[in-house]
This record gives structure tokens, sequence and C-alpha cells, in this order.
């Protein structure tokens, strides 16, 4: 009994959509190449090459093992942080990078930010508290939003309401991408006289964000929460899941944003 209940995970991720889906694809893929092969019809030879093809991709990057290699190889690394280091750097301000919003959230009667932004301001929060800086959240409504939307740094002040968390010093809700949060940030703070802050954002957003803020003219501390970690057996790392090919497009992406910004 305890051998099949070790199974557990290993089997459940098997059934999962993004296992089964990809193993039924590949499968019947395979299946339409021997076909053809057999019936010499070369002229979908190649159609189902870059079929098994892409369904490979498709497993790579969902594959925990993956995610973390490109976390590592396809990024600038970035250390962590702590209270007494953005101190001892004359750090005058914590400012959170919204990473989206949730504008439609039943169980709290109105908009609310998804785990991704929470983690962010938590973080925020505890260096906050723990420094006694003031805090600032830069996030408006993002370029793909429809009209009318709260934006996110009015919600993260709720949120941090909810918490009875420190308040927000300043806040920026006009920005629509990270570009945006640098330049209206600066011009917010650098009016109060604010010009060196520490950024908090996930470890993979902090390269491009870095390099944003200190366009916009800001000293930068990087204060990076939220890294790519797998505490799972060695077998499950090379199973698909929905998480890993979430936390691969992100890594794509920013390695993309660094190249054209």
């Amino acid at each position: 009994m305890d051998t099949l209940l070790a199974l557990k995970p290993l089997l459940t991720t098997l059934v999962l959509p993004m296992s089964s889906g990809l193993l039924l694809l590949a499968a019947m893929l395979a299946w339409a190449w021997r076909r053809s092969v057999s019936r010499r019809q070369l002229s979908i030879h190649l159609p189902m090459a870059g079929g098994l093809l892409t369904c490979a991709g498709l497993w790579l990057l969902s594959c925990p093992a993956v995610a973390l290699w490109l976390s590592v190889h396809l990024l600038p690394q970035v250390s962590p942080t702590s209270p007494k280091a953005l101190l001892r750097d004359n750090v005058q301000a914590i400012v959170v990078l919204g990473g989206g919003v949730e504008q439609r959230s039943p169980e709290y009667g109105g908009p609310n930010l998804p785990p991704e932004s929470m983690a962010r301001l938590l973080y925020g929060m505890y260096l906050a508290q723990a420094t006694r800086l003031p805090l600032a959240y830069t996030g408006g409504v993002g370029w793909g939003a429809e009209d009318g939307q709260t934006p996110e740094a009015d919600v993260a002040a709720q949120a941090l309401a909810r918490l009875h968390g420190p308040g927000l010093r300043w806040q920026e809700g006009r920005s629509r991408d990270t570009r945006e949060n640098a330049r209206l940030t600066a011009q917010l703070l650098q009016r109060d006289g604010v010009t060196r802050v520490a950024i908090v954002t996930h470890a993979w957003h902090m390269p491009r964000s870095v390099r944003q803020f200190e366009a916009a003219g800001l000293d930068v501390t990087p204060a990076p929460m939220g890294y790519i970690f797998a505490d799972m057996q060695p077998v499950l790392l090379w199973l698909p899941s929905g998480s890993a090919l979430r936390e691969s497009a992100w890594l794509l992406r920013e390695w993309l944003g660094l190249r054209l910004t």
C-alpha cells in the first residue's frame, strides 16, 4: 500500500492533461507517420515530423528540470538581499513592481492581487517593516486590459489595508509595462528627493527591471524574490506540468525583453 501511495505523484502527473494530452498527441502523430511511411505518402512526412518536434518541445518546456535550467543559464543571476543590506546601502524607499491584478474576485467583492503580485507585495511589506523605509507600489492597467479597470496600485493599497500592513507612501497607477513602471515611479520619487531605491520583483524579472529603473535615473538595489525551485523527486522533474510551462514562458519572455530593450 505504501508503495502505491509513493507512486501517487507520478501517476497523478501522468494522468493530468499536460502529460496525457502530449503523450496522446505524440502517439497519434507517430501512428500517422508510420502509416504514411508504409504507404509511401512522402508529402506528409514533413508536417508529421514538425508535429512530433512540437510535442517534444512542449514536453521539455513543461518540465520543471528545463525551467530550472533556463532560470540559471538564460538570464543574469541576482542574489537575494536582506533588511540589513538595504540599510547598509542607504536605500531610501522600497518599490514593489506590480505583476497583474484579478479584476473579479467574488470572495472579496471586487478586484484582488493574484498570487504572483501578492507575493511581491508581501515581501515588500516585510522589508518595509524590517527597515522602517517608506513603501511604493507601481502598477496601473496593462495594455490588453478592458476600459474602466481598477489600477493595480489601488488594489495593492486595499490588500495592505486588509493585512494591517504599512500604508503606501507612493502609488503609481498609470503604468502599463515595466518601462512605464520605471519612468513614472522615478518622477514620483524624485519629486520627494528619493534617488536610491530597492526594487522588489521576481528574480527572473529583476534584470530587466533594474535596467529600466536605472535608465529612469534611479540608483537601484535589487531585492529579488520568487526564485524558481523544484523540491520534488528526480523523475517528476522530467514530467510536464502547467506551472513549469508558465515559468518557462516567463523566462523566455524576459530573455527576449532584455534583448529588445
